[in-house]
């Protein structure tokens, strides 16, 4: 597997290659927000790539004690829900969105990575590039093939409320906001209640990290993006978003940029902003 990127990508000639090897299962992790008024498992029933299972994140990646959007759960849940797809030990698992590279693919990706599975790659450009390029889709179901899942979580790569509160003051971790700067700023009605930004963070909004046809800019480009928005990627990063899907485009871009140990505030905006005495600011980083 090589790709001029970053070994976290694969590209849509590579999938193709590889389309019915053993060890390669797909992934569809598409995801939509709930202002798209769109229902993700629908076109993947109408339309998804030969062998591809669906990964639902508001089913997987839900703690159904947490009144929050699809939170982290814990790694028994996580492990029985995965391996009934059929991803676990000793596969690669190519995730792609309905969308390009981004949003619930890369939440797919970081999710896999932070409970052990390392062999886990996002097609570059997904499911828009692959039908662009006259590559063969399907609505047939896919065959469930169960598989062993061994869940090693690594607590390196989330961070929860309290750990976000503290560094307000400590400001040992850059926060990385990937929300549009409007939203940012606090310039308009967020849905979360509470307009404006964690203190102290940054903002670098996902969609300056992807190309207009949905496939990630190059290495030096996503550097320059971090650079241009105060962001060092040679310092500690935590990225944030308004649930936590997004976050994780920002953690893909730094590690193509070399940075691969990038934490996700799993509740991002919509809990901290639900949070009575969270601390809020407003304007421009």
């Amino acid at each position: 597997m090589t790709n001029p990127l970053s070994d976290a990508l694969v590209s849509t000639q590579w999938l193709a290659d590889h389309l019915d090897a053993p060890d390669v299962r797909i992934v569809d992790a598409s995801w939509y927000m709930p202002a798209e008024n769109k229902n993700a498992r629908d076109f993947y029933d109408a339309e998804h790539i030969p062998g591809a299972v669906f990964f639902d994140i508001d089913d997987i990646a839900a703690d159904d004690s947490a009144p929050l959007p699809h939170m982290m759960p814990d790694a028994i849940k996580f492990s029985a829900k995965v391996r009934k797809l059929g991803l676990g030990d000793g596969v690669r698992v190519v995730v792609y969105s309905q969308k390009g590279s981004a949003l619930a693919a890369c939440r797919a990706w970081w999710m896999l990575r932070h409970f052990g599975h390392h062999d886990v790659v996002v097609l570059d450009g997904g499911l828009p590039k692959w039908i662009a390029e006259g590559r063969p889709v399907t609505d047939a179901p896919t065959p469930p093939r169960e598989r062993h899942f061994t869940a090693r979580a690594n607590s390196f790569l989330l961070r929860e409320y309290d750990q976000v509160l503290s560094n307000v003051k400590t400001k040992r971790e850059q926060l990385v906001d990937a929300r549009a700067g409007e939203r940012f700023r606090g310039e308009v009605d967020d849905p979360w209640g509470k307009s404006g930004h964690v203190p102290g963070s940054y903002n670098l909004p996902f969609t300056e990290l992807l190309n207009a046809d949905g496939t990630f800019k190059s290495a030096d480009e996503i550097k320059a993006a971090f650079d241009a928005a105060g962001v060092d990627l040679n310092k500690p990063i935590v990225a944030s978003c308004g649930s936590g899907v997004t976050a994780c485009v920002l953690a893909m871009g730094a590690y193509i940029s070399g940075h691969k140990q990038v934490a996700v505030y799993d509740g991002s905006w919509a809990e901290w902003a639900t949070t009575e005495d969270s601390p809020v600011d407003t304007g421009p980083a």
